[in-house]
């Protein structure tokens, strides 16, 4: 038994030692210290001789230093063993190739095909040999030739990857496509090799050569699996009415799933695409005999009218035709919260709204329903000044539910209302944790509100200008718009100059849009354009012109000059989809249909 677990013992130390020279090893290779490399490689090559990634790698480094003599004397070392490894003649062949003695590489090459054809047992080593020394029409010639040899095999993969490295773009998606028509790839998998060529422009050239191939093969085989790809490339270019046809076209063959129409739906609600929201969640609500799919389908429609219609009797309407036929149980939890949300921050009717929370809590809810409710009645006492209530509501959820996305939703919640209080050490405290991780809306708020308070809390010994933005903010949050912009405009007048003033700008902006003053909000806007041209906020601001003058002052000349500037001078901002899309219709060009 004791040498037993002695031989463990040498056996995981043994492990590690060669897991630590690897990395070492590795690091040395990527720096360029060649000589380093290969002698940790070689020294875990005699310890690993089986081993073809050490092997690889050592001739690799010494191919580095040029030393072509000593990577012959490996090979030739090897091959006189007999290990049965003829992918060392591709090999060979590869350091002569890099000694620009080409015929002699071809030799080389040539036998090792040779062998691969009488011994197609061999053959992936030989053809992966070719593919990872970049010599891919060998490489392409030896997977074909296993094919052929073996019928059974399949490398359409490896020929797939070898036609995109080769740029024949139209090969390499017909043979991904056949592996989807031959059910020998996975969908999944095949997006993800196929995604690498594509992008978010419905102009881009790959992008319009894989629609027109898809319509061929949905056209000549109608199949589920060309919609869903077809749907996979609209979501990707956020054309989500394209990709909403798809997924219907796949629901009415089977009349079974409806899963792709809600998904859709919902991306669209996200990127406030309401008409197709609209048409996507009707959809389900007209074909699904499942009361949870229809209510959560009632959920996105109800929250798309309020986000698309300004009467709010219309509104409360819509709330008490479903409370009037699903009544106020569990199943509409989630529509009561909503309800409470939009009598609080749209008709100011809090006290009602806490009554409706209150009455939702005597259901037998799972924790997460109370949850949700529970932050929502801390957010409606923000929102009427309890505070400390407030924080200790959400704290609840945060003990509750520990890691679960509703935490850190009320970890946000605790720093924002702590920096509404002026407590901003506090509130940093909770957004350097929700930074490292989390939903990413979530973490994007959280870096975003601890950009502000770095920013100007590192020369005040006493931030006066940051506590009076975050009152000003409160009051934009509490929806009284008119005090917030009084207290912005004398914020911007005592501290002309302060690293305050283009988020005041940009926050009085953004009221002045609320209150439909458009040549206020334009003007607040080109202010922080000219105050920062490199800040986190130009690209929020451009956007925001671009709309008001495309779609509230109708003036589609100015607003090309700004979706012009997002797509040139802005290609990482989250506005360049319908940036571009826009320019481009305002330019007049023919976009694919």
């Amino acid at each position: 038994m004791l040498q037993k677990i002695v031989y463990i013992i040498l056996l995981l130390f043994t492990l590690q030692t060669w897991s630590q020279d690897q990395v070492l090893a590795t690091d040395y290779f990527r720096r360029g210290e060649f000589e380093k490399a290969a002698n940790l490689y070689g020294k875990l090559h005699n310890e690993n001789p089986h081993n073809s990634y050490y092997f690889k790698y050592l001739l690799k480094s010494y191919q580095a230093l040029e030393a072509y003599q000593t990577v012959d004397s490996i090979i030739n070392n090897q091959l006189k063993k007999k290990s049965k490894k003829p992918f060392l003649w591709v090999e060979l062949g590869y350091n002569f190739a890099l000694q620009h003695q080409e015929d002699q590489a071809k030799n080389y090459y040539d036998k090792a095909i040779a062998i691969l054809q009488e011994t197609p047992r061999y053959g992936y080593q030989i053809a992966k040999s070719f593919q990872d020394n970049h010599l891919l029409d060998y490489a392409q010639t030896a997977y074909q030739l296993l094919m052929e040899k073996l019928p059974n095999a399949n490398y359409n993969y490896q020929l797939a990857a070898i036609y995109g490295e080769k740029g024949n773009i139209s090969k390499m998606f017909d043979t991904y496509l056949d592996m989807v028509e031959r059910q020998g790839g996975s969908l999944q998998n095949i997006q993800r090799f196929i995604g690498k060529f594509l992008t978010n422009d419905p102009q881009d050239k790959n992008n319009l050569l894989f629609r027109k191939l898809l319509i061929a093969r949905l056209q000549e085989h109608p199949a589920d699996e060309w919609n869903k790809l077809l749907s996979w490339l609209y979501q990707m270019q956020q054309d989500y009415a394209k990709a909403l046809r798809q997924e219907k076209a796949v629901y009415q063959r089977h009349k079974e799933d409806l899963s792709g129409i809600i998904n859709v739906g919902a991306m669209a609600f996200d990127t406030k695409d309401y008409a197709t929201a609209k048409e996507a969640f009707t959809y389900c609500t007209e074909h699904s005999l499942d009361v949870e799919i229809k209510m959560h389908a009632i959920y996105y429609l109800v929250e798309s009218l309020r986000a698309t219609e300004s009467d709010v009797n219309k509104i409360d309407t819509a709330y008490q035709v479903v409370f009037n036929e699903y009544g106020k149980g569990i199943l509409t939890t989630k529509l009561q919260v909503s309800y409470a949300n939009f009598l609080t921050f749209t008709t100011n009717q809090p006290l009602k709204a806490i009554r409706v929370l209150e009455e939702a809590l005597q259901n037998n809810l799972d924790k997460f329903q109370k949850a949700e409710i529970k932050i929502q009645l801390a957010d409606i006492m923000v929102y009427t000044g309890d505070y400390n209530h407030a924080l200790i509501n959400y704290s609840q959820v945060q003990l509750d539910l520990k890691s679960h996305a509703l935490a850190q939703l009320a970890r946000y919640k605790v720093a924002q209302t702590s920096y509404f209080k002026g407590d901003f050490e506090w509130a940093n405290i909770q957004l350097k944790v929700l930074k490292r991780g989390t939903a990413n809306l979530i973490s994007n708020n959280a870096i975003g509100l601890s950009l502000l308070i770095d920013d100007n809390t590192a020369q005040d010994s006493i931030p006066t200008a940051l506590i009076r933005y975050a009152h000003a903010d409160l009051l934009a949050y509490q929806n009284k718009n008119q005090q917030a912009i009084d207290s912005l405009s004398s914020l911007l007048k005592d501290f002309k100059g302060h690293p305050i003033e283009d988020e005041a700008f940009y926050k009085r902006g953004e009221l002045y849009k609320k209150m439909q003053n458009y040549p206020a909000a334009i003007a607040d806007y080109l202010t922080v354009l000219e105050l920062k041209d490199n800040d986190i906020l130009i690209d929020d601001a451009l956007y925001n012109v671009a709309e008001l003058y495309d779609q509230s002052l109708h003036e589609p000349e100015k607003a090309k000059i700004y979706y012009k500037k997002i797509v040139f001078e802005h290609p990482s901002s989250i506005y360049l989809i319908p940036s571009r899309k826009r320019y481009r219709q305002l330019r007049g060009d023919t976009l694919t249909p």
